[in-house]
């Protein structure tokens, strides 16, 4: 399938949730994922909805773009080369809140097992998405995710 077509039109969101084109209007995201078709994917959707995103292949770019600028919201994969994601939320919720660490995290995988979710939930992210990302799924974790924490 075209790269065109994987990108999903506005009428498969939530409804009620205003324009497409606003409902992240405002909302910076740091998405962290050695994988480039991923990458793409997530961060076209969220530039549709609004939102601003930060790109990065590894968790060391992650922390230092964190340093820069902490994000409103962190969307991560789990399963990368030399440091996963499990070792990315663990440095960023040992950061003081001031400077990141208590940023609304989203765990990004592949793994489908209830194990590997509660394992994401429990190591410090709030929700967990599964691979291959269903766009609308991912809006919809970030719309509630953003519901839920008075910080964005």
């Amino acid at each position: 399938m075209p790269f065109s077509e994987a990108v999903p039109k506005a009428q498969a969101y939530p409804k009620g949730a205003g324009s497409s084109s606003s409902l992240l209007r405002g909302l910076q995201v740091l998405l962290v994922d050695d994988d480039t078709d991923t990458r793409n994917l997530v961060t076209s959707v969220l530039q549709q909805f609004g939102a601003t995103v930060t790109v990065v292949a590894s968790v060391r770019k992650a922390l230092s773009a964190i340093e820069k600028s902490p994000p409103d919201v962190l969307l991560s994969d789990i399963g990368m080369p030399e440091e996963d994601g499990y070792t990315l939320i663990r440095e960023v919720r040992n950061l003081e809140p001031e400077v990141g660490g208590q940023i609304p995290a989203i765990a990004l995988s592949a793994y489908v097992r209830e194990q590997d979710c509660t394992r994401a939930l429990e190591s410090g992210f709030q929700m967990y998405v599964t691979k291959p990302v269903e766009p609308a799924k991912l809006i919809d974790a970030i719309t509630k995710l953003a519901q839920t924490n008075c910080t964005l």
